[in-house]
C-alpha cells in the first residue's frame, strides 16, 4: 500500500516538471519570436532610411554594319541633343513656362503635335475653364466613385471646341509640343526634347541651367551611310528619340529593360539584329543621392555582311544606267524595273542583291529603290524553271537521259495551238531541248507525267495528282517556299488553284505558278549543290564592339544551314547542269554572261500580263525576261539571277528592251570576275 502512494507521488511531480519545462520552452519561444521581430522591424527601418535606386546613362550608340570585306556601310556619327529629366519641387506652372522659354530660343518643328496632345496643354492651361466642362451631376458620380478621374479628364478633353484651340499661335504650338516631350514616357526616363542642335541653341540651354531646371545638353549619335543610298533599303531604318520603341513593340522592348524613347531598328536588318546592333547604356546606383557607376555601357556589336559593297554599287549603277536607256524605246510603257541578285552558292550568301523601280515625270526619269521587291515581289519566270521540269521528268520515270523527241505544236480540243517559240526545232534529246528552250519538249514530257498518250485535238481532262509530282520537285528545289533568307516579309508567291491539260503545260515552262527573285536564287544554287537546298543569307558574322572602332573578335559566324535535300539522284542534276553549260554556247545564251570563265545558264521569256487601266483586270500582253547562271560552271564562285517584268508588249519590237537583261548580266559579271579574288 505504502509503495503505490510512493509511485502516485512520483507521478505527480514528474507530470509537475513536465508542465513546467513545457511552460519555460514555450516562454522562451515567445521571446525569441519577439526579438525576431523587433529586430525584422529595426533592420526594415534601417532600409527605409537607406534609399537605394539603380539608373542608366544615356543610349550607346549602335554597332556598325560592315561588308564581307570589312568596309563600314552604316556608322555612327556624333551630334549634339537637349534633353530633359524632370526634378524635384517642379511644379507643372514651372513646365509649361520651361516650354515657352525654350521654345523662343530654339527651332523646333511641331507639326507631329497632335490634336490630342493639344488639348492636354489647354487642360493644364486652362484648369477653371476646363474645370466647368464637368457637369455638377458628373461632379456628384465622381463623389460616389461612380466615376473615375480618368472618367472627368476623357470628358474634359472630349468637349474641348476647335474655337477653344483657336487662341492659340504658332508659339503656343511649339511650346505644346516641347511640353508633350518633356512628359511623354516614364517619369524617371531622360526625354530627347531635339536633336542636332546648333551652337547657339546648345550654348543658350547651357548658359540657363536656373532657369531651365531639368534641362541638360549632350552628346549622342545618329546612323549615318558612307555608300550613301546604296543598299539602303534593305539596312533598314531607326527609330528617333522622339519616336522612341513602336507601340506595336513596345511590350517586347520593355520586358528587355528599355526605355520608351530608346533609338531601336525597325525595319530590315536594323530591326532583324536589333539584339545585337543594340548600345549597352551605363548602369548607376544611387545610394542616399549619391550616384556610383557600377557597370560601364558600351556600343552595340558589329554585324559583318556577306554583301561586297563594290559589287554591290557596280550593280545599283548598272541597273538605273540600262533602265533608262531601254525606257526611251517604244512598246516599254509598262516596262518599270530590273531586279538582280548575286550569290555564293556554296554558302547561301548574298554577294550583291538590288531592284530599281523607274517612273516619268515632267523632268525626265526618276529612279527609285525597289529592292525589297526581291522578297515580295513574284513573276511567272518562263524558260529559266526548264531544269526543274527536267529533273521532274527524270525523277518520276516518265523522261530517260538523252531521250529524243520531235519538237511539234500540241493541240487540245477546243483549245489554241500550243508551240515552242519556232514553229519546228526538229529532233531534239534533252540537252539540246534545253540549248533551244524547246516548250514542246516539256509539254510532251508533262503529259507523260499526266500519263495521256497524246494525239492530235485530243479531249483530255487532267486533275490535280501531275501538278502536285511537279510541285514537289519545284518545292524541294526552292520553287514555290521560301528561301529563309533573313529578311522579314518574304513571299511564297502564287500557287495556282485550277487544273487543266493547258494549264499543266504552261506549268512545265514556267508560266503558271509565281515564284519570288530570292526563290530563282535559292532555285539554281540547288541545282548546282544537285539537290542540297541551302538557307540564303546576308549576315555573315557578328564581331564584338571595341572601344577604338577596329575589327573585334569573332562572336558568332553563320553556319551553312541545309533546308533539305531533294533526294534526286545526282546523275540528273550532272545532266542537267550540262544542258545549262550547253545553253551559254548556244545562240541564246552566247555572251550573256560577259567574260565569266566556262558559264552555265538559262535564258527565259515569259508571256505576262498587265492591268494597264488599274481596274482589277488584266488585259495588256506583255513579255518579261528571266536568266539564272552561274560561273566557272565546275567550281562556281557565283551564281546570278536577274528578271525584268514587262519590257515589252506582245508581238511588238523593242530590242534594247528585250535585251536589257543581257546587258545588266554581262556588265556586272565582268566587273564581278575582274575583281574576284
Amino acid at each position: 500500500m505504502n509503495n503505490t502512494n510512493k509511485d502516485v507521488t512520483s507521478k505527480k511531480r514528474m507530470l509537475f516538471l513536465l508542465i513546467f519545462m513545457f511552460l519555460m520552452f514555450l516562454i522562451i519561444i515567445i521571446k525569441l519570436s519577439f526579438m525576431q521581430t523587433h529586430n525584422l522591424k529595426a533592420s526594415l527601418g534601417n532600409l527605409k532610411k537607406l534609399s537605394t535606386k539603380i539608373v542608366y546613362g544615356p543610349s550607346m550608340p549602335r554597332g556598325r554594319i560592315l561588308d564581307r570585306n570589312y568596309n563600314v556601310i552604316v556608322d555612327n556619327v556624333g551630334t549634339n541633343i537637349i534633353s530633359y529629366k524632370k526634378e524635384a519641387n517642379v511644379s507643372v506652372k514651372d513646365e509649361i513656362d520651361y516650354a515657352y522659354l525654350l521654345a523662343s530660343k530654339i527651332d523646333i518643328n511641331y507639326a507631329k503635335l497632335t490634336k490630342n496632345s493639344l488639348k492636354d496643354f489647354w487642360i493644364v492651361n486652362n484648369k477653371e475653364k476646363a474645370d466647368k466642362k464637368i457637369t455638377d451631376k458628373e461632379y456628384e458620380l465622381y463623389k460616389r466613385r461612380k466615376l473615375k478621374a480618368k472618367d472627368l479628364e476623357a470628358l474634359k478633353k472630349m468637349r474641348i471646341t476647335d474655337e477653344d484651340l483657336s487662341i492659340y499661335s504658332d508659339i503656343d504650338k511649339k511650346s505644346a509640343y516641347i511640353y508633350y516631350l518633356m512628359n511623354h514616357g516614364y517619369s524617371y526616363d531622360d526625354k530627347v526634347i531635339k536633336e542636332d542642335i546648333t551652337p547657339l541653341e546648345y550654348a543658350f540651354v547651357a548658359q540657363n541651367k536656373n532657369n531651365l531646371k531639368g534641362f541638360s545638353v549632350s552628346s549622342s549619335w545618329k546612323r549615318t551611310y558612307p555608300y550613301g543610298d546604296t543598299l539602303r533599303q534593305i539596312l533598314g531604318n531607326v527609330s528617333t528619340s522622339e519616336q522612341g520603341i513602336l507601340k506595336s513593340d513596345a511590350a517586347s522592348y520593355l520586358n528587355k529593360g528599355y526605355s520608351l524613347n530608346d533609338r531601336v531598328g525597325i525595319s530590315y536588318l536594323e530591326k532583324m539584329y536589333e539584339d545585337e546592333l543594340k548600345g549597352k547604356k551605363d548602369k548607376y546606383q544611387i545610394i542616399n543621392g549619391k550616384k556610383t557607376l557600377i557597370e560601364k555601357g558600351r556600343r552595340g556589336n558589329d554585324i559583318v555582311l556577306s554583301i561586297d559593297i563594290n559589287i554591290q554599287k557596280s550593280l545599283e549603277e548598272i541597273i538605273k544606267e540600262e533602265l533608262i536607256n531601254a525606257k526611251k524605246e517604244p512598246n516599254t510603257k509598262y516596262y518599270d524595273h530590273t531586279s538582280v541578285i548575286i550569290t555564293d552558292p556554296k554558302t547561301g550568301g548574298v554577294l550583291a542583291m538590288a531592284s530599281k523601280q523607274i517612273s516619268e515625270n515632267a523632268e525626265g526619269y526618276k529612279i527609285s529603290d525597289y529592292t525589297t521587291n526581291l522578297l515580295t515581289g513574284s513573276l511567272a519566270p518562263g524558260s529559266i524553271v526548264k531544269g526543274a521540269s527536267m529533273l521532274t521528268g527524270y525523277s518520276s520515270g516518265n523522261l530517260k537521259i538523252g531521250e529524243v523527241l520531235y519538237d511539234k505544236c500540241i493541240k487540245f480540243k477546243n483549245t489554241p495551238r500550243k508551240c515552242s517559240w519556232k514553229t519546228s526545232l526538229g529532233a531534239l534529246n534533252d540537252l539540246k531541248a534545253l540549248e533551244l528552250s524547246s516548250n514542246s519538249y516539256q509539254f510532251q514530257v508533262a503529259l507523260k507525267v499526266a500519263n495521256v498518250k497524246y494525239y492530235d485535238n485530243m479531249p483530255v481532262k487532267i486533275d490535280e495528282a501531275p501538278f502536285k509530282v511537279y510541285r514537289n520537285v519545284f518545292n524541294s528545289l526552292g520553287l514555290g517556299v521560301k528561301s529563309g533568307i533573313d529578311l522579314p516579309f518574304e513571299t511564297e508567291g502564287y500557287k495556282g488553284k485550277e487544273y487543266n491539260a493547258g494549264l499543266l503545260l504552261n506549268y512545265s515552262i514556267g508560266q503558271y505558278d509565281t515564284y519570288s527573285v530570292m526563290q530563282l536564287a535559292s532555285y539554281v544554287n540547288t541545282i548546282i549543290n544537285e539537290g542540297e537546298r541551302l538557307k540564303l543569307n546576308l549576315v555573315k558574322e557578328v564581331k564584338y564592339a571595341t572601344k577604338d572602332n577596329s575589327i573585334g573578335k569573332t562572336k558568332s559566324t553563320y553556319q551553312k544551314t541545309v533546308l533539305n535535300n531533294s533526294n534526286i539522284d545526282n546523275i540528273y542534276f550532272k545532266r542537267v547542269k550540262e544542258g545549262f553549260a550547253s545553253v551559254m554556247k548556244g545562240m541564246l545564251g552566247r555572251g550573256y554572261m560577259g567574260n565569266s570563265p566556262d558559264p552555265a545558264g538559262k535564258t527565259g521569256t515569259s508571256e505576262t500580263f498587265y492591268d494597264s487601266d488599274l481596274d482589277g483586270k488584266v488585259d495588256t500582253e506583255t513579255y518579261s525576261k528571266s536568266f539564272i547562271g552561274y560561273a566557272p560552271k565546275d567550281d562556281p564562285v557565283m551564281s546570278i539571277v536577274a528578271i525584268s517584268p514587262h519590257v515589252r508588249y506582245k508581238n511588238t519590237n523593242s530590242t534594247y528592251a528585250s535585251n536589257v537583261n543581257k546587258r545588266i548580266v554581262s556588265r556586272i559579271c565582268n566587273i564581278f570576275f575582274e575583281n574576284y579574288k
